[in-house]
């Protein structure tokens, strides 16, 4: 199978990981803080190979799922059409989960990085360009807004995504703004993402009314 060149960088990005973790694994502590609750608080925690590797290999199949959905998907040729614009989300993404890493293992050597101060920033970066993803998708099965009715009706796929890409841009800056509150950090990344999903549900049910009348 030959791999693009995105997808050569998020294989390397995943098996980075894998380095890092093996590289840090002698400062580790036997338990691992490995979740953290809405204050940015720690409430659990995994034994040293699991908390340590639990990131890299799901890290690992989600690059694996995001480079066989293109080859999978029986629209894959409405894919090739947004082709750069989702091989661009993969590397973001792919980035995001690495920073995640980064601030576990700060964490447990001791450099107590809140990820209320993380996760606002990469979310919002991904929020933004998921708005820019929807905007320019085609319809497909696995990428984009997949509700019964956007996947039965093209002209309710491209309503439902122009609206829906403007209303995840608008959830990207809203939770950047997360910084500012890292109490309350996780309620900007929620609420708006939430409102998001039931309101383009019921606006892709009510366009298709619309088109098949």
């Amino acid at each position: 199978m030959n791999l693009r060149k995105t997808e050569i960088i998020v294989v390397g990005i995943a098996l980075l990981s894998f380095i890092i973790g093996l590289y840090f694994y002698p400062q580790m502590p036997a338990k691992i803080a490995s979740h953290w609750n809405a204050r940015g608080q720690v409430n659990g925690y995994m034994s040293k190979p699991w908390g340590l590797f639990f990131l890299p290999l799901m890290l690992a199949a989600i690059v694996l799922l995001f480079i066989a959905i293109p080859r999978i998907d029986p629209l894959k040729a409405n894919i090739e059409k947004f082709r750069r614009y989702y091989d661009r989300f993969i590397v973001l993404f792919s980035i995001f989960m690495l920073s995640i890493y980064f601030q576990l293992i700060l964490w447990n050597v001791g450099i107590k990085l809140s990820p209320n101060t993380i996760f606002p920033v990469g979310i919002g970066l991904l929020f933004f360009y998921i708005g820019i993803l929807c905007e320019n998708a085609k319809r497909n099965w696995f990428i984009g807004i997949r509700t019964p009715w956007t996947l039965s009706n093209e002209e309710v796929w491209k309503k439902t995504h122009k609206i829906g890409g403007k209303l995840f841009k608008v959830a990207g800056i809203i939770a950047l703004l997360g910084v500012l509150s890292p109490n309350y950090a996780v309620f900007f990344i929620l609420v708006p993402a939430i409102s998001i999903v039931v309101y383009v549900f019921i606006y892709s049910y009510l366009e298709y009314q619309k088109e098949t009348k």
